[in-house]
């Protein structure tokens, strides 16, 4: 069965959009280079040390694993941030830019990702709203402090071998309490919302804008479904691009079964026929 009806009908509701809502899971980013962490035995190939160790994704994303073994905790998470900040976006990103460029209303980001790709491939911050928070803040890991900063000043020393960090551990500039990346991690009780809050006051308040919304979703899967859900619930058109999980059980759902880059090229090659 060819796509190519799917991608003509896709290339025109873009093309009759004022503006686009574009929400991205973990897949948008594999087409740069970068891990999904799709089941254990994919976690535990990029991550040897851990998988060694028996340690799956779900207890070391968590604020519990920073109280416990600090240095392994920030190994994952500044070998997570050192390939984020050299990782370069796929052309897929320019893509998106440019349509966003073109619409009357632009677009906004709703992404579940914290790597930052976005704004690294040239999306404003104030259009982009990472719902599980971003790698590039850093927060104090006592909530009641609050304390939430750039990560700029910091550059973690990690042995990839071992996942451990060895430079020194980040602190709280306010109570030099340890810290530890603002990002929403699984059993998280002690994330401190406020970039969230913020971001998510601007992303409502764009929506109320574009009369001809139309929701480009790429990579986003089932396992946890936070970014599918958004979409759809705006009851607009959505192009779903997702290689395993690009199904939808409504009628406004386009299913495109391919990889982001791709999709979003052949997207663009029809839309410049149009």
């Amino acid at each position: 069965m060819t796509i190519e009806p799917t991608i003509t009908r896709a290339a025109e509701l873009i093309d009759q959009a004022d503006g686009l809502l574009i929400t991205a899971g973990a897949g948008m980013g594999v087409d740069s280079g970068l891990p999904d962490f799709r089941g254990r035995e994919g976690f535990w190939n990029a991550y040897p040390a851990l998988g060694k160790a028996r340690i799956d994704f779900t207890e070391i994303a968590n604020p519990q694993a920073f109280r416990s073994d600090p240095e392994l905790a920030w190994g994952f998470y500044g070998h997570r941030l050192n390939l984020y900040r050299s990782t370069k976006p796929h052309d897929g990103f320019k893509v998106l830019l440019n349509w966003a460029e073109s619409k009357e209303h632009g677009a906004f980001v709703y992404t579940s990702n914290v790597d930052g790709q976005f704004k690294k491939a040239g999306f404003s911050e104030s259009q982009i709203h990472e719902c599980h928070g971003s790698i590039h803040y850093l927060q104090c890991s006592d909530s009641a402090c609050g304390e939430v900063w750039p990560a700029n000043d910091f550059y973690p020393e990690v042995a990839h071998v071992e996942c451990m960090l060895t430079s020194s551990i980040p602190r709280c500039p306010s109570c030099q309490k340890l810290a530890r990346p603002n990002i929403l991690m699984f059993g998280d009780a002690h994330w401190v919302p406020d970039r969230y809050d913020q971001q998510f006051q601007s992303l409502k308040s764009w929506l109320q804008i574009p009369q001809r919304l139309v929701v480009v979703e790429l990579g986003a899967g089932l396992a946890v479904p936070t970014v599918r859900y958004f979409g759809e619930d705006l009851g607009v058109p959505l192009i779903r691009v997702n290689i395993q999980d690009s199904e939808g059980d409504r009628s406004n759902i386009l299913s495109i079964p391919i990889g982001a880059s791709d999709a979003l090229s052949m997207i663009n090659d029809s839309l410049n026929s149009v």
